[in-house]
């Protein structure tokens, strides 16, 4: 008998393999994506089955354990559980530099164009958003010490218009207030993990979206996961409530470098976040460089960016043992973004004849940033998609279409050159960028700029995938990895995530 039941396992195992083809990495190519990633497993996302009881305690146990002992336990087989599995996130990455103003309600329109929420179908799973100048860059915002409260202000209006949209008003904020301008996300327990599509996101929000009318939702659809401010520059990282439990969400730190006058003042440098998504590292860098359109002003930029990737140290966490925290290029998908200042190599009025054509192919050729891409250096390695919009800088004053300078002059008018000066950068294998663009907001001397990515992920199933069992002994409540590295700095901020999840239904 046990012989025969060998022998039918052994052909599953056989049958399996002569018909896994093997298929070559979409991700690999630097070209646009053309179509959708299609995944043969049947088991791209797995469940977590909770056995009915509560007066038991529950452990983890693997799945491909349970299944070895009993492989009709659930009606799985083995040969059907490849060891790792690919998954596709899509990442919104933003930036835009506000020009020292404080966000005000109406801005939640000029938001809602910036992150595309218009169709449900293209919204992303995870939205990165950086600021630069959410202060003025005086003295006196440079030199003292750190305030939150335009951090808070932003995290409100972002919160607000991601939930608005697809959840419900982010009302949570207005009674308890943000205190602090560093958060990261401590996570949630892996027995509430559930592994999920996101065909079947999608499906979930427009099911609640289209139940909205007559109805008031009392917990939001995207959560922040990490923010971080130094001076003007400010970065803010969400995700949609369903990933969170169908990743583990681990790792979260924020790091900032200053490298503004004197080499150490914060009015220019950058915050950053490190994260891992199931077993796939990312890390966002949103920045601010040196200004300036005089030639070798592009030295002073290039400096900037290795000082950043030189001094940026993401503190250590008790799991990383005797491991250094991964540096920038270590981690395994890596997005720069932000006002960036690159200017263009040509005269004022031949970079407005160009712009007044619309020849936009012929301006990149003059392109700072283009050429850096092309000679190495310090973006050896880094791609950008291609600029096919008008440049973002600098236009004549708020609520204004015209740039500024030019002939005729005008009285009090700043002479400069119009440049791409907001830009979106990305490092590492397995990322696709889908769209790249800028929209009309005229709330700055800045437009915002977008870009849309499909971010790959890998995820080895025998660590992620697991059955929650009745347990023969006592086991201990799990605490996340953040929790432990930051118990003492429980901040209003944490309150008003932990009340928002409990108000969540899925929770409950």
């Amino acid at each position: 008998m046990a012989n025969k039941k060998h022998s039918r396992r052994r052909e599953r195992f056989r049958w399996w393999f002569s018909r896994k083809k093997k298929k070559a990495d979409p991700f690999d190519s630097g070209a646009g994506i053309t179509g959708s990633t299609t995944i043969t497993s049947p088991f791209l996302f797995s469940e977590v089955f909770i056995l009915p009881s509560s007066r038991v305690d529950y452990s983890l146990v693997s799945i491909e354990d349970a299944v070895e002992e009993d492989a009709g336990f659930c009606g799985w087989s083995m040969e059907m559980d490849p060891r790792i599995s690919t998954h596709e996130l899509r990442v919104f990455v933003g930036t835009w530099n506000v020009a020292g103003r404080s966000p005000v309600r109406s801005l939640a329109a000029d938001l809602d164009e910036w992150l595309n929420l218009k169709d449900i179908d293209h919204t992303a799973d995870v939205y990165v958003l950086g600021f630069q100048e959410i202060v003025p860059l005086n003295p006196q915002s440079i030199i003292a010490g750190e305030n939150a409260t335009e951090a808070t202000n932003w995290n409100m209006l972002i919160g607000k218009t991601l939930n608005d949209k697809y959840g419900c008003p982010w009302l949570t904020p207005m009674l308890n207030p943000i205190n602090s301008d560093d958060y990261y996300y401590s996570g949630i327990p892996e027995t509430e993990r559930r592994y999920i599509s996101r065909s079947q996101i999608t499906t979930q929000l427009r099911s609640q979206t289209r139940s909205q009318t007559g109805q008031s939702y009392r917990y939001s659809r995207y959560k922040l996961i990490a923010s971080k401010k130094m001076v003007g520059v400010f970065i803010s990282v969400w995700i949609r409530r369903e990933l969170l439990k169908a990743y583990s969400i681990s790792d979260v730190r924020v790091c900032s470098v200053a490298c503004g006058i004197m080499g150490y003042l914060g009015n220019k440098g950058s915050v950053s976040v490190s994260m891992s998504i199931g077993g796939t590292s990312f890390c966002f860098i949103a920045a601010h460089l040196a200004s300036g359109e005089k030639k070798g002003d592009e030295g002073k930029r290039n400096y900037q960016v290795s000082e950043i990737f030189r001094r940026t140290s993401f503190p250590r966490l008790p799991r990383d043992g005797n491991l250094e925290p991964p540096t920038i290029l270590g981690h395994d998908r890596v997005f720069l973004f932000g006002d960036l200042n690159y200017r263009l190599y040509l005269e004022d009025n031949l970079a407005r004849e160009l712009i007044r054509k619309q020849d936009w192919k012929a301006l990149q050729e003059f392109d700072q940033l283009q050429k850096e891409l092309e000679d190495g250096g310090v973006f050896q390695g880094w791609k950008e998609g291609s600029l096919e919009f008008p440049p973002t800088y600098k236009y004549s004053s708020t609520n204004s279409n015209r740039y500024s300078g030019g002939l005729p002059s005008r009285a009090r008018e700043k002479q400069r050159t119009p440049a791409w000066c907001d830009r979106i950068l990305w490092y590492g294998k397995g990322v696709k960028q889908i769209s790249y663009f800028r929209s009309e907001s005229k709330f700055s001397d800045h437009r915002p700029v977008s870009a849309l990515f499909s971010a790959q992920i890998e995820a080895d199933k025998r660590a992620n995938c697991r059955l929650v069992v009745p347990a023969l002994v006592p086991s201990g409540t799990p605490c996340s990895i953040a929790e432990q590295a930051n118990g003492e700095a429980t901040t209003t901020l944490t309150s008003l995530i932990k009340t928002d999840a409990d108000a969540c239904p899925t929770n409950r």
